[in-house]
């Protein structure tokens, strides 16, 4: 992680994000290998959207035991319901981060 010159002209440094993503679009079907973002609003989607995709991986996997390998154990059926959980969590958090961050950006656009 790198630092760029403060905006707000107080001494602080604020962190730059990496925004080239590899692989994630192309893992979520769109066929994009490797794309730089044109904008902080959407790396945070991308990065959104990336750790969505890593979650939905480990609740597949967990499911897949499940059904294929008849590994209905109470363990991993626990294991599974708490992936599933922390998917719901994540996405709900993302869909509100998305549309909080979208509608700031929308009303400072009014301003201007």
């Amino acid at each position: 992680m790198s630092t760029n010159n403060p905006i707000n002209g107080s001494g602080t440094q604020f962190p730059t994000i990496n925004t080239t993503i590899a692989g994630g679009a192309a893992a979520a079907g769109r066929g994009v290998t490797d794309q730089q973002s044109k904008s902080w609003f959407e790396a945070m989607a991308k990065a959104w959207g990336n750790a969505l995709d890593h979650q939905a991986s480990k609740v597949t996997e967990l499911s897949a035991q499940v059904s294929e390998n008849g590994s209905d154990q109470p363990s991993v059926m626990t294991q599974l319901t708490a992936e599933s959980l922390k998917m719901q969590f994540l996405s709900t958090n993302a869909a509100t981060s998305n549309n909080a961050v979208g509608q700031a950006l929308e009303t400072l656009g009014r301003k201007q």
